[in-house]
């Protein structure tokens, strides 16, 4: 069961903080951010691309600033901000956070400047058409959107795409009947069935209109399906052109998929609720975002301290009870959360809503991703104001998802590095409290293994290392890391074993797929949480050996590579090769120089066989005095 909550403040004011620490925590995603005065009131929404960078541009001394902005800053003593997808969401969310909050120093879109909407009218044969005005009139709205631009290329595809019409005329079935209406030029043109003169019922435009409205909402398979076919026949038809029409309407309808749910006509009003527990055990973290009229309005995140064996189900019913008593105990009747709550703590008005497609899930997962936010921000700011107790934590997640009796203080990590058998070679890398220790890294050369065999290179490396820990008496490791699959964890664990470590230190193997950890004497992979903390230390370290090995390998290669061309000369030993790189640095000055100049440093008899080695089949040039052949 969750404990009783020891810390609960909203995503931005926090007063333990002065706020350039807190702009030094921003994120550096899309978003809004509200300034607050000493009252706690909101004196300023602003809207920015990047949070951190515009946030920070009104901390720094410029002439540049007007002598209003001087006046703002002076009195911000707190922050708070709500990341969203896209600049365009930012631009959306900021209208509505204005509108709502009025602040002081705003003086843009204080004005109720509204964004376009299409509009599915409420008459006989309905249209579709563009408006800045929303009446409830039974018609329905779709929107809003970001431009002009945006909503009117959908209105192109929509009357591209289906046959609606376009005119004013009053279609009622009396008007029909009189007879008083002809076809226009869109009849013509196949943009229209003719309606007005009783050549479509309304049965066959109500059919249209349903797939018009499915389009709109973001249902766009069977759009897509017929605008890829369409397009498949103009292009065997060698229509060209038209093809190439058919491709930009799928372009547009891509782009269409991913529009904002920041304001939304067919959400009213709901609550939304996401839940994110810390891989130690010790803090959750609770987003809330309230949706009015369609509109974000509030958006704030709580940390609560939870015990050792709460679970999400306890702890996300406790968040709610938390935030529905700190907003006057009201919820709206419909909730959206992760998973359903405990049962019968809400009364039965309150619909909760688990979502697995469309508009709500989008709502969802925005929410998850301003609790994850704000947990990077608190970890951050613990990382920076007390290092220790962010080294606990870390270690203690880890422990906890290996499954662990002791926090891998110390951790080393193997990889093993050949080409197709030569200079094989593997690193070893030593990690202490989460980080790299670079004085323990170390390097080592293969042995006692002929061709390419990982699994023996492994045995033979794990070997050597553990029996000289155990002969000098050195501190072992708390977690080996093996980068490989079963196999070299195999061969890895085998060699502990033979040592009588295997109850003393943890092993576990890395398989190719990053997420995979496999135990020993287990053949199912363990999957870690692929956004969790303990993932990305073991992908530190398997990036860390893997870099190590191969930089040695490389200049291992490189170096046997260039001594390798001098050994093959007969007559040519180790001292003599050593002498010529030491005054011609390379091979290839060693190949450009004559035999004369080769003689100075190996002698007359060893410079000719060099020279002929890398000139054979060339004449030698002839002394001075003597005829040329």
């Amino acid at each position: 069961m969750a404990e009783r909550t020891e810390q609960m403040e909203e995503g931005g004011a926090r007063s333990a903080l002065s706020v350039r620490e807190q702009v030094a925590l921003l994120p550096t995603t899309p978003g809004v951010y509200q300034f607050f005065n000493r009252d706690g009131e909101v004196i300023y929404v602003g809207k920015a691309k990047n949070l951190k960078r515009r946030v920070s541009s009104y901390f720094i001394e410029s002439r540049d600033h007007s002598s209003k902005i001087r006046m703002m800053v002076r009195q911000i003593v707190a922050l708070k901000h709500i990341d969203v997808p896209t600049e365009q969401d930012a631009l959306l969310l900021e209208n509505s956070l204005i509108k709502i909050l009025q602040p002081r120093y705003n003086t843009l879109l204080k004005d109720d400047k509204t964004y376009p909407w299409i509009v599915v009218r409420n008459e006989p044969f309905p249209r579709v058409s563009s408006t800045r005005r929303m009446v409830r009139d039974g018609s329905h709205y779709f929107g809003p959107y970001s431009s002009v631009m945006v909503q009117k290329n959908m209105l192109e595809l929509i009357h591209g795409i289906y046959q609606v019409r376009t005119c004013s005329l009053n279609l009622s079935p009396e008007a029909i009947a009189r007879g008083r209406y002809g076809v226009c030029l869109q009849y013509h043109i196949g943009n229209c069935k003719g309606p007005c003169v009783g050549r479509q019922s309304e049965e066959e435009y109500a059919a249209v209109i349903e797939r018009v409205k499915k389009t709109l909402r973001g249902d766009l398979r069977a759009t897509r399906d017929y605008l890829h076919q369409q397009m498949m026949a103009a292009a065997a038809e060698m229509r060209f052109e038209a093809a190439a029409q058919y491709k930009n309407r799928l372009a547009l309808l891509d782009n269409y998929e991913s529009r904002s749910v920041i304001v939304s006509n067919t959400l009213r009003r709901l609550d939304v609720f996401s839940l994110l527990m810390d891989e130690a055990g010790g803090a959750a973290y609770c987003n809330y975002v309230k949706v009015s009229d369609g509109t974000v309005v509030n958006s704030f995140t709580v940390q609560l301290t939870v015990g050792a064996e709460a679970d999400e189900k306890e702890v996300l019913s406790r968040a709610i009870l938390e935030i529905s008593d700190r907003l006057s105990g009201t919820l709206a009747r419909e909730v959206v959360v992760p998973f359903l709550p405990e049962e019968g703590l809400f009364g039965e008005e309150v619909k909760f809503t688990v979502p697995l497609r469309g508009d709500r899930l989008k709502l969802l997962e925005f929410s998850q991703r301003s609790a994850k936010l704000y947990r990077l921000e608190k970890l951050k700011n613990m990382e920076i104001k007390n290092p220790e107790k962010h080294t606990d934590r870390l270690m203690e997640a880890m422990r906890r998802a290996l499954f662990m009796d002791v926090q891998p203080r110390h951790i080393e990590c193997f990889d093993n590095s050949n080409l197709q058998g030569t200079y094989p070679v593997a690193s070893c890398v030593v990690f202490r409290d989460g980080k790299p220790s670079r004085r323990e890294y170390r390097h080592f050369n293969v042995k006692t293994v002929i061709g390419p065999d990982d699994f023996a290179s492994m045995r033979e490396i794990v070997r050597r290392r553990y029996s000289r820990l155990l002969e000098e008496g050195a501190e072992l490791p708390d977690l080996i890391v093996v980068d490989g699959g079963k196999g070299q964890l195999s061969a890895a664990y085998g060699v502990l074993c033979e040592l009588g470590l295997q109850h003393r230190i943890t092993i576990v193997g890395l398989a190719k797929r990053i997420e995979e950890i496999f135990f020993p004497n287990d053949p199912e992979p363990y999957y870690l949480d692929k956004t969790g903390e303990p993932l990305k230390v073991i992908m530190h370290l398997r990036d860390e050996a893997h870099r190590f090995g191969i930089t040695f390998h490389r200049n291992k290669r490189s170096a046997g590579f260039i001594r390798s061309q001098l050994d093959e000369i007969e007559g040519v030993g180790t001292k003599s090769a050593d002498a010529l790189m030491k005054r011609f640095r390379s091979v290839a000055r060693i190949r450009e120089a004559s035999e004369a100049e080769l003689a100075e440093t190996v002698g007359a008899a060893r410079a000719h066989r060099i020279w002929l080695h890398f000139h054979d089949g060339e004449a030698l040039p002839p002394e001075d005095g003597e005829p040329k052949e």
